[in-house]
C-alpha cells in the first residue's frame, strides 16, 4: 500500500488554499508538505519536497500552471490535479498529462474521487509487478456473478416480478433506488452500486454516479459542455451523463447492437 500521499497546494487565493486544506485534512493517508501562492514558490517547493501530488491552480500571478509544469523535469513530476474556476483549460490540462481537473467550486465527494485515482496511480507505480499479481489473484478468486433476469419487488402490498428487460433507467434516491419501467416505477432499498452488480453489464451502464441506463432503450446521445452529455431515451426522457462515465457508455454502445 502507499503509506501516504505527500502533497503540495499551489493557489494564489488564500481562501481557496484554506478550503482545500480543510477538505484534504479529512482524507486518510495524505499529508500537506507545502502551500504556495505563486509559481516561484511552487517550483522551489517541488524541488525541496519532491511530493507525490501537486494540487495546482491554473491562473497564478507570475506564471500559469501550464508554464510551471514545463519547468519541472519529467523524473521529478508528481501526480498533478488542476483546480480552477475556468472550464476552458480542461483539454490543455489533460494534454499536460494531468490526472484530473477539478472545477471550482468542487465538493468533498468530487475531490475524494480524484484522490482515489491518485492512490491507484501511486500504487501502480510503487510496485507494478505486485499490483499485477494482486489484480490477477482477485480476478481468479471472485467468480463471475450471473446477472439476474428478474427482480422480485414488494410494492404497495403487492409482490411484482419485474423482468430486467423492462427497466429503462434507474436513479439513486437516498438509501433507495428507483426503477423506471414504462409508466411504472418501483422503489427498492439499497445502493445504486449494489443494484448495478445484479444487472448485466453488457446491457446496463452507469452514466452518472446516481443514474444507470438500459442501453437498449437509448434513442440518441447529445454532447454538452465540459465533456458531459445528454442521454435521450426512446420515451423522450432526458438523462444527464457526467464526463467520468462517458467512455464506459461509448465502449458499451460500440459492442452492443441497439434495437
Amino acid at each position: 500500500m502507499v503509506p501516504e500521499i505527500r502533497t503540495i497546494i499551489a493557489d494564489d487565493e488564500n481562501l481557496a488554499r484554506q478550503k482545500l486544506r480543510i477538505l484534504l485534512a479529512a482524507e486518510p493517508g495524505l499529508r500537506i508538505v507545502a502551500e504556495c501562492k505563486n509559481g516561484r514558490e511552487t517550483l522551489e517547493a517541488l524541488q525541496a519536497y519532491r511530493p507525490d501530488m501537486l494540487m495546482l491552480d491554473v491562473q497564478m500571478p507570475d506564471v500559469d500552471g501550464f508554464e510551471l509544469l514545463k519547468c519541472v523535469p519529467s523524473e521529478q513530476m508528481p501526480i498533478v490535479i488542476f483546480t480552477t474556476a475556468y472550464d476552458q483549460y480542461a483539454i490543455r490540462a489533460f494534454e499536460a498529462h494531468a490526472l484530473d481537473y477539478l472545477l471550482k467550486p468542487f465538493d468533498r465527494e468530487r475531490l475524494h474521487r480524484a484522490l482515489e485515482r491518485a492512490r491507484t496511480e501511486l500504487l501502480k507505480s510503487s510496485d507494478p509487478e505486485f499490483t499485477k499479481r494482486l489484480l490477477a489473484l482477485l480476478t481468479d478468486a471472485k467468480p463471475a456473478a450471473r446477472p439476474e433476469q428478474r427482480l422480485v419487488i414488494k410494492a404497495a402490498g403487492r409482490v411484482v416480478f419485474l423482468d430486467v428487460e423492462e427497466i429503462e433507467w434507474i436513479e439513486a434516491a437516498a438509501n433507495y433506488v428507483r426503477l423506471y419501467a414504462g409508466k411504472e416505477s418501483y422503489l427498492l432499498r439499497g445502493s445504486i452500486g449494489r443494484i448495478a452488480e445484479r444487472l448485466d453489464p453488457a446491457q446496463f451502464v452507469r452514466i452518472h454516479r446516481s443514474t444507470i441506463v438500459n442501453v437498449r432503450r437509448i434513442r440518441e446521445l447529445q454532447p454538452c459542455n465540459s465533456g458531459e452529455f445528454m442521454v435521450i431515451l426512446r420515451n423522450g426522457k432526458e438523462l444527464s451523463g457526467s464526463r467520468g462515465y462517458r467512455s464506459m457508455l461509448q465502449d458499451l454502445i460500440e459492442k452492443t447492437p441497439l434495437c
